[in-house]
């Protein structure tokens, strides 16, 4: 049965059907700083920096929303009381609701360390690594790795979707992520 959608599928895009069903998404730029959104590396250097804060700071979260696309998701991978591995899948608007308090509570700064990119027409994807202080030149205290999906509609860059996973003892930073010495 999969098979047999997968390949009506096929068809439909090869003779043009699957095209017309698809309706063009309304996408309006909420107020988007051009210097935030003329490059994967401006967005994704705006990303960090609006996150980013000393305790008490509030976060500019207008420009937060202003890198995604509507219906963009933020996706952490999450490892339960169980030791079961799990997702978890926030809107902008949840992550605004979740962070925005601890953020500034406690005082946040993430920076990218090392990055890997690959591109394909208006398709990139970004492998961040990352590390986080609750100073700015403090110690850190997690890293990981963002997945940046990204998109270039022809005037602007928008995040589609971030998935990330920290790093764990079990679960070290591969090399090829980190900074080359």
């Amino acid at each position: 049965m999969t098979r047999r959608i997968a390949l009506a599928l096929v068809a439909m895009s090869l003779l043009g059907g699957l095209d017309a069903r698809v309706q063009e998404p309304k996408i309006e730029a909420p107020g988007a700083k051009p210097e935030d959104v003329k490059s994967a590396d401006a967005i994704i250097a705006a990303l960090y920096d609006v996150i980013s804060g000393e305790k008490g700071q509030e976060r500019d979260w207008d420009r937060f929303r202003s890198l995604f696309v509507p219906d963009a998701r933020l996706i952490p991978v999450v490892r339960t009381r169980d030791g079961k591995t799990v997702t978890r899948t926030l809107s902008v608007e949840d992550f605004v609701k979740s962070a925005s308090a601890n953020m500034e509570e406690m005082g946040f700064y993430e920076t990218e360390i090392a990055r890997k990119t690959e591109q394909f027409g208006a398709v990139t994807h970004a492998f961040s690594s990352y590390e986080s202080k609750h100073e700015k030149d403090g110690k850190p205290f997690d890293r990981g790795i963002n997945s940046f999906q990204l998109m270039n509609d022809g005037t602007r860059w928008w995040v589609v979707t971030i998935y990330w996973d920290r790093e764990t003892p079990t679960n070290p930073i591969p090399t090829e992520y980190l900074p080359k010495k």
